[in-house]
């Protein structure tokens, strides 16, 4: 509890100088980098190269297939697990956080492009190649976020957060058509052409990354300041204290205690919540025979949704506030696991083919994508304290890699107990997530910090 709240704050907790408002162009070229971002994670871990991994680089006679994924997940996930929050504490501490942005931008499309050397039975080579560029994406997105409460006011953190999810849901439908258009008709081709096809989207989708990403790198500014004492530091002198503070940041997080509560059932949620994003693609190529086409119709319906749900729930959070609209997506998401678990049982008393229903359930329960990720983004935002923006931001992403690290225990499961069978434990974690959070007084919280 805050005695007196000038008067008795730590250093961690002294308001941020005053800064220029961010103006339209600025917040636009701001979430212009979801829109980049958005076509690594829908062609490369959703939609298209986790079912290619599956279906031609990993040997055929493999009975590991989905372990293997979750392999190149998890050590991607592990690696930017513990990047997060020593890159989010030197960030603030040298006040550079748009070139931490570039950096790990360039090394998301050049890994991405490199993928373009991956063929078949070479497994430990893409998994090299995904650990790379995934850990950089899942750095950029965090310093990204952490651009975030210089850009907006605690009133439209929601609302401006929503909008970049919203946006970079289209970006992930252009980057989609582009693959697409690349791939063709891969039924009409040999293995060898399919292969060397997904292999030139690989460039494709590193290029669109790179060039999508520079009104982001050019356009938002740098508002954020060296902490005194660091302004000409050296990048030794920047790790050594980096280590330093990445040792006091959960300290700071457990003195605000609603904070890491949060951030401790975010993990659980995200864990469900990524197992839908990264096996999704193969759920319905195994399970449900899906072509590449039906794939590319089903990720279509999943952005629309998932853009018009992200900027829905981002205009419903300003009435019912953080909190609520985070547990509304869950039970959204609760809803739509069950409805594919007993997809058989649905489509048997309804005379609907499972594709069709599939559809639908997509086409629902996928606006709560964005939603999920944005609303518990702008709770970060309004939770971080003032000047830790980027180590809070670290933060968030240390708690998220731990959630993608627990998410992809579904792939173990389903090689052992079947994909099916799998799904109860994404519901599972969905579940857990909003008990967690269902006691804590973010609203509460944010109304006495502001």
């Amino acid at each position: 509890m805050f005695l007196n709240k000038n008067k008795h704050k730590s250093s961690f907790e002294q308001a941020a100088p005053e800064v220029e408002t961010a103006k339209k162009g600025e917040i636009f070229s701001w979430a212009m980098f979801d829109f980049a971002n958005s076509s690594y994670t829908t062609v490369i871990i959703t939609a298209v190269f986790s079912a290619f991994f599956i279906d031609y680089i990993v040997p055929e006679e493999s009975t590991s297939k989905d372990s293997y994924w979750s392999i190149a997940v998890a050590t991607s996930t592990l690696l930017a697990l513990l990047l997060s929050p020593l890159a989010g504490a030197i960030c603030d501490l040298s006040g550079r956080k748009k070139r931490y942005l570039a950096y790990s931008t360039v090394i998301c499309a050049v890994t991405t492009a490199l993928l373009f050397f991956v063929g078949q039975g070479n497994v430990w080579l893409a998994i090299g190649l995904i650990t790379l560029s995934n850990a950089s994406f899942m750095l950029s997105e965090t310093f990204c976020g952490s651009f975030l409460p210089d850009l907006a006011t605690k009133n439209n953190m929601g609302l401006i957060s929503g909008i970049g999810w919203g946006l970079g849901y289209f970006g992930g439908l252009a980057s989609l058509a582009l693959v697409m258009f690349i791939l063709g008709n891969t039924q009409a081709l040999d293995k060898a052409e399919i292969i060397s096809r997904h292999q030139t989207a690989m460039i494709a989708t590193g290029v669109f990354f790179l060039i999508a990403a520079m009104p982001t790198l050019l356009f938002v500014k740098n508002r954020s300041k060296p902490t005194p004492g660091f302004e000409n530091a050296k990048t030794k002198d920047l790790l050594t204290a980096g280590f330093r503070r990445f040792k006091q940041t959960f300290d700071t997080a457990r003195k605000h205690k609603t904070l890491f509560r949060f951030l401790l059932a975010f993990m659980v949620y995200m864990a469900g919540l990524d197992a839908v994003v990264k096996f999704v693609g193969i759920y319905a190529r195994k399970e449900l025979n899906f072509e590449l086409s039906d794939i590319t119709k089903m990720f279509l319906i999943l952005q629309l949704s998932a853009a018009a749900g992200a900027v829905g729930f981002g205009f419903l959070e300003s009435k019912l506030g953080a909190k609520k609209t985070v547990l509304a997506t869950l039970l959204w998401w609760i809803g739509g696991i069950l409805a594919i678990y007993f997809i058989d049982n649905i489509s048997a008393a309804t005379g609907i083919e499972r594709k069709t229903l599939f559809f639908g359930i997509s086409l629902v329960a996928g606006s709560g994508i964005g939603a999920t990720q944005s609303s518990s983004r702008a709770v970060v935002g309004m939770l971080a304290p003032a000047n830790h923006s980027a180590e809070m931001f670290g933060f968030w992403g240390f708690f998220s890699r731990l959630g993608t690290m627990l998410g992809v225990l579904f792939g173990f499961l389903s090689d052992a107990a079947g994909r099916q069978n799998a799904l109860l434990l994404v519901v599972a974690f969905f579940a857990a997530g909003g008990l967690m959070l269902a006691p804590l007084k973010i609203d509460e919280e944010v109304k006495k910090n502001s």
